[in-house]
Parts: C-alpha cells; sequence; structure tokens
C-alpha cells in the first residue's frame, strides 16, 4: 500500500474485485442448502436472548473477579 501510494481503502476493494473477478462461477453448481436440526429448547425460550444471558453472565464474572483484586 505503501509503495504505491494507495489508501486502504483503494487495497481492499481492488483485492475484492480482483477475487471475485478471478474465478469465474460454474453454471451447474448445487444449489447451497442449510439444514436446520431442531436446538431442544422448551416452548418460550428465546434462543436470540442467550447470548445476552451470556453477555449479562460474562460481564457479572469479570465485575465479580475485578473486585476481589481490591
Amino acid at each position: 500500500m505503501h509503495k504505491r501510494r494507495k489508501s486502504f481503502k483503494e487495497t481492499l476493494n481492488d483485492a475484492i474485485r480482483h477475487g471475485l473477478g478471478a474465478t469465474p462461477l460454474p453454471k451447474n453448481r448445487p444449489r447451497f442448502v442449510i439444514k436446520a436440526r431442531p436446538m431442544g429448547l422448551r416452548p418460550g425460550i428465546d434462543p436470540a436472548g442467550l447470548n445476552k444471558l451470556a453477555d449479562r453472565t460474562e460481564a457479572d464474572r469479570v465485575s465479580w473477579q475485578k473486585g476481589l483484586d481490591k
């Protein structure tokens, strides 16, 4: 980047354009399919809320540890 006097944005865009144009996609490739599986959660449990719970638990643990360090 520095040798060619290009910004990071220009260099990144050039790399993306080169990567996308380098190998054409085959016409007869199979369709990408994701196979969903049940999570086994009880009714009423929001799976999106599990990340919030994990974040709160982690924050509580960190604040508790910092309180012990004092």
